[in-house]
């Protein structure tokens, strides 16, 4: 199994930057490429750029955001960017693509903190004219810079959620239902909770709500909810909560010493001496002692690949 993954030509290692060169990114070429399948998209070449090519930058004016030679501001190259933009968004909706990784800081491509020039100086709040485009028609997509992958909990973030949506496309098999969506629901009670508990809430009430819609139309809402609920960073407080809901399985199971270990992890845990994996791995194991087919379906105990390695930083 393949994920379909957007991303910048330059980040794989194509040669299509304004220089002629790239931006290869280790990470994602050697540790990501054997789960994802790579759409790679220069937005500059792909509106008729040439490589190589003048820098151009984002100008802000009284009307509008442009994106123009940074020598010359006549050459205006934002309506064929805008146009370029929206057509390969309405491409990747029917693609079931899972996430995207930008190039940083470009005027094109950059998610965040993009420089936008005036006419008195230069402020780094924009985004990226195509990136804007891409996040404006599908909010549910997520979206993530190549240099913040660095970071080991934004990059868990972005790969944990990408794994969800590709898990949410699968069970639903090309045609929602409501028994998929409520049984996809179930096994993500642990994860939403770990990211946000009034976003787990807030799902809650709109699948029970389920048979009020047309089908269609509640997976397309309940899609971009979920996203927007995993796209808030779990934290070392929600996943404690989460630890000792977990815990509380396993009561009737667990002689006293035993759960005098997983208490002690858990609170080693929270209190930042050891990772989230060591609790998880007690947990795991005890589960395989103690079978429990709720719990052993929560994708908060495998969010992605073990593989990845993710887990030993948090």
């Amino acid at each position: 199994m393949t994920i379909n993954i957007g991303i910048s030509s330059c980040v794989i290692g194509e040669k299509v930057r304004f220089d002629g060169g790239h931006k290869h990114n280790k990470f994602v070429e050697k540790v990501l490429s054997p789960y994802f399948n790579y759409i790679p998209i220069c937005p500059e070449v792909g509106s008729g750029m040439s490589v190589p090519r003048p820098t151009i930058r984002l100008i802000s004016n009284e009307e509008r955001i442009a994106l123009v030679d940074s020598k010359d501001s006549t050459l205006d190259y934002t309506d064929s960017m805008l146009n370029f933009a929206k057509q390969t968004a309405n491409h990747l909706k029917t693609a079931e693509l899972c996430g995207y990784i930008v190039c940083a800081n470009s005027p094109s491509c950059g998610m965040e903190r993009v420089k936008v020039y005036s006419k008195n100086n230069a402020t780094k709040n924009g985004v990226g004219l195509y990136t804007g485009v891409l996040m404006e028609q599908m909010p549910w997509l997520p979206v993530e810079e190549d240099g913040r992958l660095n970071d080991p909990i934004l990059k868990e973030n972005f790969i944990t959620r990408v794994f969800c949506l590709n898990d949410l496309y699968q069970s639903m098999e090309g045609e929602p239902t409501a028994g998929k969506i409520v049984a996809f629901h179930s096994r993500y009670k642990y994860t939403l909770m770990s990211h946000s508990t009034a976003g787990y809430k807030e799902l809650g009430r709109l699948v029970a709500k389920i048979a009020e819609y047309d089908i269609d139309e509640f997976f397309t809402l309940y899609r971009t909810q979920l996203m927007q609920t995993m796209s808030i960073r779990a934290t070392r407080k929600n996943n404690t909560n989460v630890l000792m809901h977990l815990q509380g399985y396993f009561k009737k199971e667990l002689d006293s010493p035993q759960k005098q270990a997983l208490a002690q992890l858990i609170q080693e845990y929270n209190q930042g001496i050891l990772p989230l994996l060591s609790p998880i791995t007690l947990i795991k194991h005890y589960l395989s002692l103690h079978n429990n087919d709720y719990l052993k379906q929560q994708s908060f105990l495998d969010p992605y690949p073990q593989e990845l390695r993710l887990r030993y930083g948090l």
